[in-house]
């Protein structure tokens, strides 16, 4: 018999968020991780509010939110607010009833603000890799290291030279122009820079993201954001990796591309204490001579080398998983600031992902 159609339901529901969320829905893991996570920080998060005033925002409710942007890949926090307002789900994972209101994205968007300048993002991805399920997961002396460009959100009319010379059309004419990151900036996003990823490709507005993982199961367990320039990668690895070595308290190793393979590069790890296992470029110049790697036999021919080749790449599918899934390919935040506690929340959302699975596993 045809079911008789009603065009709306009942005024009233008596279900609450839990029980529509299906019991084994991946969200239910992540969002008891999370849960823990935040507990721990309750210190730190009480910190960075005054005991007198109006109540903003509870953090736990937007850490929460800003999860589930780079879960979902919403492209903005006022898309992230207008979802929220309808989507069940996302209300049971952020803690907030069906009859709750959603904040205004300009008050979420001031809020934010407050988690970057108290480096909550980075405290909460050091609260996740040493929580006692997850820590078992990681290992502390053997890592890769590698960078990514993250596009700016500058067009490259913006692009304009630093002395005011440009013409009257607002920098929409510079075709044949000469442009060095030297001599011109962007007018919106002054952090970013001019960048090209190889010979052949094109240049674009950017900043470049670095990414610490280690070995064991693939876990990002650093990041830093920085201006695109050719010595990035290398200064970003020196220093992530000397905090590294700080940690562990004996010497450790890293697989890098052969990005990485030059004589000041190689030498300041092996000063910090960290053995570099990066991959040899013995590409061949211009004048058709074969280019000497500052890797040789001393480092290849130990079997760590070849296992810390072979996990390396493993990095690439936080920078996919990022680029895909999360909000890493194009940042809507201006700053470098600002861009790394976006970036660090890719990471810690790629962490999340995984995690369960491994616990389980």
């Amino acid at each position: 018999m045809r079911g008789k159609f009603e065009d709306q339901g009942g005024l009233f529901s008596y279900v609450s968020p839990e029980a529509r969320v299906p019991k084994d829905h991946p969200l239910r893991k992540i969002r008891e991780l999370v849960r823990k996570v935040l507990h721990d920080l309750n210190r730190t998060l009480s910190g960075l509010y005054s005991k007198e005033g109006r109540p903003s925002i509870p953090p736990e409710q937007l850490l929460s939110a800003l999860l589930l942007q780079a879960f979902y890949g919403i492209r903005s926090e006022r898309q992230l607010m207008e979802q929220l307002d309808y989507n069940l789900l996302y209300r049971w994972f952020v803690g907030l009833s069906p009859d709750d209101p959603v904040w205004d994205p300009t008050t979420f968007t001031k809020n934010r603000a407050r988690l970057e300048n108290g480096e909550v993002f980075s405290k909460f991805m050091t609260k996740l890799l040493n929580h006692p399920d997850v820590k078992p997961l990681l290992s502390s002396e053997h890592f890769a290291v590698d960078g990514t460009l993250i596009e700016a959100w500058a067009s490259h009319k913006s692009f304009q030279p630093k002395d005011g010379s440009g013409g009257d059309d607002n920098g929409a004419n510079f075709h044949g122009e000469k442009r060095k990151n030297e001599t011109h900036a962007s007018v919106t996003d002054p952090d970013s820079r001019l960048y090209r990823k190889a010979q052949g490709k094109e240049a674009r507005l950017c900043y470049m993201g670095h990414v610490t993982m280690e070995n064991r199961n693939g876990l990002a367990v650093a990041g830093r954001v920085t201006h695109a320039t050719g010595t990035a990668e290398r200064r970003a690895s020196e220093e992530m990796l000397k905090a590294k070595v700080k940690e562990a308290g004996v010497r450790i190793t890293v697989g890098e591309d052969k990005a990485y393979d030059t004589a000041d590069h190689v030498a300041n790890l092996r000063a910090i204490g960290v053995t570099p296992h990066v991959t040899q470029n013995q590409a061949f110049t211009k004048t058709g001579k074969s280019r000497k790697s500052a890797i040789d036999e001393r480092t290849t021919r130990h079997p760590g080398y070849g296992m810390s080749q072979s996990r390396r790449p493993m990095i690439e599918c936080i920078f996919g998983w990022g680029k895909q899934h999360g909000t890493m390919r194009k940042t809507k935040h201006r700053g470098c600031a600002r861009v790394l506690g976006d970036f660090l929340l890719n990471l810690i959302a790629y962490n999340l992902v995984r995690i369960p699975k491994l616990i389980a596993a």
